[in-house]
């Protein structure tokens, strides 16, 4: 890495530190058409950080035999990019055309999606964003208020692409452990586990179980948070302490109420629960990610979803305790 782009990465690392330091991140904005059934044209949001880069729609060329929201692959900088047809599998009617491309990296792949237009980037709270879960959105995780907690504040549907790529290539998406991945962790406590995406969910309860190791699944950090310090109070009514109940705890990063990021620094920053470890559990790749886990207090950074991948990084964190 040249000096310029070592440069450009600290920056990058530092700017997203300070946002998560005042639990904040950015989202961008796009629509996709109109509603089935009327006009209005709603706001959809993904994190920035999955966001390679936005394009001008390129040439697509059809692929045989591709699922049917699969438009075909784009050729972007020699690198040949599966195009998906976003509005197709939300439900939406794009009357403007689908004339932008977001070319997206996390979960160790990158796609790109055809939207009708992009709106804008605005940087919110964490606060701001409440879990969509039970509101019949099966691919939306949280709605995010811009405007803040306020009766006429703009909504924006936060897409669970995690579930999206799940929906477009199911068979990318099995989970599949090895009985040698078998994982141990002190008698009577349990892994307390956060993530908003009920896909993610699933595929991390699977690969627990595959591990053999019990588990509480929480929704959010917020819910997690909560868990531990009911957890707490119990250990400390038994004459025990919480780490005789909480093996660790796995999280993902983005979530609605409360993010990994404050999550982690809760949990470090308080005398009684600093010595459980955190690993955190993200869709978001790559080296830049790793070192902003590292400044927030994190034991360990795995990303989603190898599930070998996981049990050998909860095993080199869990070993001193084992």
């Amino acid at each position: 890495m040249n000096k310029t782009n070592s440069k450009s990465t600290m920056r990058d690392i530092d700017e997203r530190t300070n946002l998560a330091g005042n639990s904040m991140f950015e989202l961008l904005l796009f629509r996709l058409g109109g509603a089935p059934g009327t006009d209005k044209r709603e706001l959809f949001g993904i994190n920035v950080f999955k966001v390679r880069e936005i394009l001008v729609m390129p040439e697509v060329t059809a692929m045989v035999n591709s699922p049917p929201s699969v438009m075909g692959v784009a050729n972007i900088r020699g690198q040949m990019i599966t195009v998906i047809n976003l509005p197709q599998l939300v439900g939406t009617n794009p009357t403007k055309g689908l004339g932008i491309l977001l070319v997206t990296e996390f979960a160790r792949t990158t796609q790109a999606f055809a939207v009708e237009e992009v709106n804008e980037i605005v940087r919110l709270e964490w606060k701001q964003v409440l879990s969509a879960e039970g509101s019949g959105g099966g691919l939306v995780t949280s709605i995010a208020r811009l405007d803040g907690d306020t009766e006429s504040t703009r909504l924006a549907q936060v897409l669970d692409l995690e579930q999206v790529l799940r929906d477009v290539f199911p068979e990318q998406h099995q989970v599949e452990i090895e009985s040698t991945h078998k994982l141990d962790i002190p008698p009577g406590t349990v892994v307390l586990a956060a993530d908003d995406s009920a896909v993610a969910r699933m595929m991390i309860e699977q690969g627990l179980k595959a591990m053999g190791v019990p588990f509480i699944m929480t929704k959010s950090g917020q819910e997690a948070w909560d868990r531990l310090k009911v957890m707490a109070a119990e250990a400390e009514s038994q004459g025990l302490t919480i780490q005789d109940k909480v093996a660790l705890v796995l999280t993902d990063l983005e979530m609605p109420v409360m993010d990994g990021f404050t999550l982690t620094r809760n949990i470090k920053q308080d005398a009684r629960y600093r010595g459980i470890p955190v690993v955190i559990h993200s869709s978001l790749t790559g080296s830049t990610n790793e070192e902003h886990v590292k400044k927030v207090g994190a034991d360990a950074y795995v990303a989603k979803f190898v599930a070998e991948e996981l049990a050998e990084t909860l095993r080199k964190v869990l070993t001193p305790r084992v």
